[in-house]
């Protein structure tokens, strides 16, 4: 999907939506992000911590590492 879909998608779903709590939230949300600089947590972390993550984030490319939605939502459906 391209950013202008995205966007438009995006603009839909707010304009139907009416709840006024939650759409106070989201745009709390969006508001510290648009606020905070690309890379500023990225920046905080030490290099153990960034190369745990790479790690990490290679590790998801292996279908076999991951774990279906479905398993996780029934280990922890008490919480949810």
């Amino acid at each position: 999907m391209s950013t202008v879909e995205i966007k438009n998608n995006f603009h839909k779903l707010i304009d139907n939506f009416n709840n006024d709590s939650i759409l106070s939230k989201f745009y709390s949300i969006l508001e510290r992000i648009s606020e905070t600089k690309e890379g500023q947590l990225w920046d905080r972390l030490t290099d153990e911590e960034k190369h745990e993550l790479s790690l990490i984030d290679n590790e998801t490319d292996d279908d076999d590492n991951l774990i279906p939605h479905s398993k996780i939502q029934e280990k922890h459906k008490k919480w949810l």
